[in-house]
């Protein structure tokens, strides 16, 4: 029988849960490490239409990168996610800030992906890096959108065109706007990220930086197939799926 456990104890081989940021939930977040397990859903996140899944699928575990429990809870209440998820016997574990900064994770996973070449680290935060300088094939702001925009298959990809060519480029998944001081720092081209607020936007304007804005959801949904892939291969006898429901919830006109 395979348990919760060993399904932890791999999560913790590819990206040790010791190096999430200190404000992180990473790990074990619902359930017991003693739990069999025989099919495991992957997932971005927890939505109800995701626990549906799971109750319909017959899921022991669900595995998510953005932890469902990030704040202390004074109650459960079983109406919520997290009391049903417990009411049920679904066991969650989460892989989230130390996915995004372990060597082979989340942020070279989505360097890989964009055809760019790791030089660095683009910031070290507790002794732990984040995200990425790249050295980028030469191109045009528009030219590296659509890039962005193809593989990732966003519906969006928001930028502020600076022009000329780009080619040293700081990526971080999710939401990585705060480190706007730290892309600048190294003299980077451009940036590529989620979440970028209007006035993260207007300081690369002025500091004559692109910024591209691709979005939480897709700069960080790339995790779910690769995980699914990982667990599949290191336990053949489970049956590990992409959670039918895993998507972006955002709808654009």
């Amino acid at each position: 029988m395979i348990l919760v456990k060993d399904i932890y104890q791999f999560l913790d081989e590819l990206a040790p849960f010791s190096i999430q940021a200190g404000y992180d939930n990473s790990g074990l977040v619902i359930g017991n490490m003693y739990y069999g397990v025989k099919t495991v859903l992957v997932a971005l996140d927890i939505t109800n239409d995701i626990i549906t899944d799971a109750e319909e699928l017959g899921a022991e575990l669900i595995i998510t990168h953005h932890p469902p429990i990030f704040h202390a809870l004074k109650c459960i209440d079983t109406e919520t996610p997290v009391g049903a998820l417990a009411a049920d016997g679904i066991s969650v574990i989460s892989s989230h800030t130390c996915f995004d900064s372990a060597q082979g994770g989340l942020n070279d996973i989505l360097c890989q992906r964009l055809s760019l070449d790791i030089l660095e680290s683009l910031a070290v935060e507790d002794g732990v890096p984040i995200g990425c300088i790249c050295k980028c094939p030469p191109q045009s702001p528009e030219a590296l959108a659509k890039r962005i925009k193809a593989t990732l298959g966003c519906n969006v990809v928001r930028f502020n065109d600076m022009g000329g060519s780009i080619e040293r480029v700081a990526v971080c998944s999710g939401s990585g706007g705060s480190l706007l001081a730290d892309v600048l720092a190294q003299e980077c081209d451009a940036f590529i990220t989620g979440d970028v607020k209007h006035d993260v936007f207007i300081d690369a304007c002025n500091a004559g930086v692109t910024v591209f804005d691709a979005g939480h959801f897709h700069t960080e949904d790339i995790f779910v197939d690769y995980i699914a892939h990982k667990i599949g291969e290191r336990f053949p006898a489970l049956t590990v799926l992409r959670s039918p429901s895993d998507r972006d919830i955002l709808s654009y006109i």
